[in-house]
């Protein structure tokens, strides 16, 4: 018996271990090989397959090479942004491909094909499969598909509708104004002072978020802004290297501190969330804020089942993790665009002074409300123009797990699809010659006109899966650049440096500093 059980094992181990090879030898080389072929073959060209690594070298050797130094004071930032886009594209062409690895990543900048590719209406094209380090930050709405997605955003829909919006404009000028009278005493004490608004814009829009999500303040919700800004910077690291399977269980010492950073977010957005639910069935909890919102029409949204069981509804952790992205998302993206709309208003004292005089004659010095903020144009204008130039997400990503068509392509199953808005954003061939350089003009008869093609312009995405909170990103934005108009003209400062990087959100590398004058 023994020796039958040693025969089959002499046996089997080899045939395991060719089988192992096979596969590995698919994976590694023979798949990305057809893969290139058939997109050759159509006319698709890029950097050749490299054994494993692909263009990961290359791509970090580029990156660090363009931010390593600042560049010249103008908007074609796109070579020190995504340096491995712009030579790529350079080199190959507009639709073209480089190699994350063993996957080839498709670089698509066609509106159409964007559309279509976002409509996803066979269901081949989700969202990449992401390092599990980084699923660490947030698991929401924003990485849902299908139809988890669909019940998940008809219960957040609620918390954005647009009326429910009009009564936290106050709120937003309450958290600015806090800043504006810090900025007074500075400058009242040194006639200019000079401040990094990168960090100060930071600041108010977590004051924001907490006061407009959670009822708090940026004090009483400190401890997770900190926390998440760490595990933020740990999941960043963690995408720079190819991952390999099982990492996020060996336990390293930054691994160790991810997964505690994780659970310590969570136990404190669970004590929030919680104390909110207390709140409310005893009737000291007004529907106010977006948790409040959030957990109403959670309510609503939610069934019993034959056994007493909630269904449709979210779990508790799942509320947590909504929370989650209202604190990422709700803070970082209008901060990144109110830091780069001063700093080039700075650049362009003509339209910071066209700025100014609207909302002066619209809002004179009172805080601006849902009405006149609708008024002011020109601000607008500024804000569509700065996210055309400086999108604070500078493309969205698509993975191909069937074989699918788009327009006339074929597009085999194991492909990234990269829809580059920022790219989008800059070609000529949609927005003129001019395409580099700020004019907020363009924008005068409303975005539907602003270039060639009516989707050439995506800062929030597209379709369907269009950012439930851009309405919210908007309002904010002009409330709170309405009130820094309100009380002061800004140049740039000698000490900064144009530097933008894309770190999850485009940010300024360097920092944001610019002269302060009270008016």
């Amino acid at each position: 018996m023994d020796d039958l059980v040693l025969y089959f094992l002499g046996l089997c181990l080899p045939l395991l271990a060719l089988y192992g090879v096979v596969r590995c030898s698919y994976s590694i080389w023979w798949k990305p090989r057809w893969i290139e072929r058939k997109l050759r073959q159509q006319g698709i060209r890029g950097s050749p397959y490299k054994l494993l690594v692909g263009d990961m070298k290359e791509q970090t050797r580029l990156i660090t090479e363009a931010w390593s130094k600042s560049i010249n004071l103008n908007h074609q930032i796109l070579q020190r942004v995504d340096p491995m886009t712009t030579v790529t594209v350079r080199k190959y062409g507009k639709m073209s491909i480089f190699w994350f690895g063993t996957t080839p990543r498709l670089i698509i900048c066609d509106p159409e094909l964007i559309k279509e590719v976002l409509a996803n209406r066979l269901g081949h094209f989700e969202k990449p499969l992401v390092n599990p380090l980084l699923r660490l930050l947030a698991r929401g709405v924003t990485d849902l598909q299908g139809e988890k997605w669909a019940e998940r955003r008809k219960v957040i829909n609620p918390a954005f509708q647009l009326e429910k919006l009009k009564g936290m404009i106050p709120v937003f000028a309450f958290s600015c104004n806090r800043m504006i009278e810090q900025w007074k005493e500075m400058v009242h004490d040194q006639e200019t002072c000079e401040v990094d608004v990168w960090p100060e814009l930071q600041k108010v829009t977590k004051d924001i978020i907490s006061r407009v999500a959670f009822g708090s303040s940026y004090e009483e919700g400190k401890k997770i802004f900190e926390l998440q800004q760490e595990s933020i910077m740990l999941a960043v690291e963690a995408t720079k290297s190819l991952y390999v399977p099982g990492f996020r269980f060996v336990p390293t010492k930054k691994n160790r501190r991810r997964y505690e950073l994780a659970r310590e977010i969570t136990s404190m957005l669970r004590d929030l969330v919680e104390r909110k639910q207390n709140a409310m069935r005893t009737g000291k909890s007004k529907l106010d804020d977006l948790l409040s919102l959030l957990l109403h029409s959670n309510e609503q949204n939610s069934s019993s089942n034959a056994s007493g069981r909630k269904v449709n509804g979210l779990t508790i952790e799942e509320v947590i993790e909504e929370c989650k992205v209202f604190y990422l998302a709700g803070q970082e993206t209008t901060s990144s665009l109110l830091t780069w709309t001063l700093i080039v208003l700075a650049m362009h004292p003509d339209w910071q002074e066209k700025a100014r005089e609207e909302v002066l004659q619209v809002c004179g010095k009172s805080e601006p409300n849902f009405e006149a903020l609708n008024h002011l144009k020109i601000v607008t204008m500024i804000l569509n123009e700065v996210l055309r130039l400086y999108p604070p997400v500078i493309t969205q990503f698509r993975h191909a797990y069937k074989e699918s068509k788009i327009g006339d392509m074929t597009i085999p199953a194991g492909i990234d699809l990269v829809l580059h808005t920022m790219l989008l954003h800059r070609d000529p061939e949609l927005w003129g010659d001019d395409a580099e350089e700020f004019r907020p003009e363009r924008f005068s008869e409303g975005v539907l006109k602003a270039s060639k093609n009516h989707l050439s312009f995506i800062p929030f995405g597209v379709g369907q899966r269009t950012c439930i909170g851009q309405n919210f990103a908007m309002l904010e934005a002009k409330t709170v650049l309405a009130r820094i108009l309100q009380h002061f003209s800004f140049e740039l400062s000698p000490t900064y440096s144009h530097a933008p990087s894309n770190f999850l959100m485009l940010q300024p590398q360097h920092g944001a500093q610019i002269i302060l004058h009270q008016i």
